[in-house]
């Protein structure tokens, strides 16, 4: 008997916060998924980066005996300067003195990288003002630019999505969650085509030193804004036509990012992923005041149903009571 009551109320206390318990299974999932990607990240690029220690260690212990009257402190602080400046896109090579960082097609790719939120790295305000600037800059312009994409997706959304869904809905009268899946789907294939693999192709073509798994890579990268940095375009040696290809690189990123708005608002908007949503959602509760009208219009209502009732059985009920007659010779006026 005990436990039967003990699992009746395990079972009402989990159905009562269903939503809090999906929304902790959540939680824990994706801490998992976090742990599950560090271990893979760890395990497949450990031995490569200790390879390349080992490496460097050989080159550098090379060269100092190959070139003894340096010494290794001096060798240390050239390494490290070189680095630094390294790190903010200024390279100490004659093959790379020839690009310039801050020409005005570098800078406008810099700031669509600053206000999509890419930020590959490679490029560094070096100045205090300039750095001051980025902030200020990054401030105004980042909502600027939410502001921006919002109403060109919900624009292109009516003529890329609701209409096409309705008109196919209308016309052949087939199901409207059926067509969604089959419109996101074709969507996106489109999009994956359009904007990853062709400039992918693209890509592997006018840079020397990417294949096409690494422009894909980009592509994806930048896309997604996550803007690793590694992979940047019209960074090589003696770029060809290196403006038009920065503007051109620039344009794409942005018409990108609208593209793939569009096609995760399209996914959003399937009836399958609502109610996926709403399971880790908490339950919205009705206003107090709200539940206040309700509660006095009920009571009105009531109050006029037994006004009424009573009203009706006042009219119902005679002032004198009159005797029921069974026959004509029962009344006494005619007796």
């Amino acid at each position: 008997m005990l436990q039967s009551l003990a699992s009746n109320s395990c079972v009402r206390l989990i159905q009562s916060h269903k939503s809090t318990w999906y929304f902790v299974s959540l939680v824990l999932g994706y801490v998992l998924y976090l742990v599950f990607g560090a271990v893979v990240f760890s395990s497949v690029e450990l031995p490569y980066e200790d390879l390349l220690r080992q490496e460097l260690r050989t080159i550098k212990k090379q060269f100092l005996q190959e070139n003894e009257c340096l010494s290794e402190d001096r060798l240390e602080r050239f390494l490290k300067k070189a680095l630094d400046a390294s790190n903010y896109g200024v390279s100490i090579l004659n093959n790379a003195s020839d690009n310039w960082n801050w020409d005005f097609t570098s800078a406008l790719f810099f700031a669509s990288t600053v206000l999509s939120t890419t930020g590959y790295g490679h490029t560094a305000p070096l100045s205090s003002g300039g750095k001051a600037f980025c902030i200020i800059y990054s401030v105004i312009g980042i909502p600027f630019t939410l502001l921006f994409l919002t109403a060109v997706v919900q624009r292109i959304m009516v003529f890329s999505t609701r209409r096409p869904i309705m008109y196919f809905h209308r016309r052949w009268g087939m199901s409207k969650p059926l067509v969604a899946i089959v419109h996101a789907t074709v969507l996106a294939t489109t999009a994956v085509c359009c904007f990853f693999l062709i400039p992918a192709a693209i890509f592997s073509a006018l840079e020397d030193n990417w294949n096409f798994l690494e422009s894909f890579y980009f592509c994806f990268i930048s896309l997604s804004t996550i803007g690793l940095g590694d992979y940047v375009p019209g960074e090589a040696t003696n770029q060809k036509f290196r403006e038009l290809y920065k503007v051109g690189i620039t344009v794409y990123l942005i018409l990108g990012l609208i593209v793939m708005l569009v096609v995760l608002e399209t996914f959003c908007e399937l009836q399958q992923l609502k109610q996926l949503r709403k399971i880790f959602y908490l339950k919205k509760d009705k206003p107090q005041d709200r539940l206040a009208i309700l509660e006095h219009d009920d009571l009105s209502f009531t109050t006029v149903s037994n006004r009424a009732i009573v009203y009706t059985e006042g009219k119902t009920q005679p002032f004198v009571s009159v005797p029921s007659l069974v026959s004509p010779n029962d009344d006494p006026m005619i007796q």
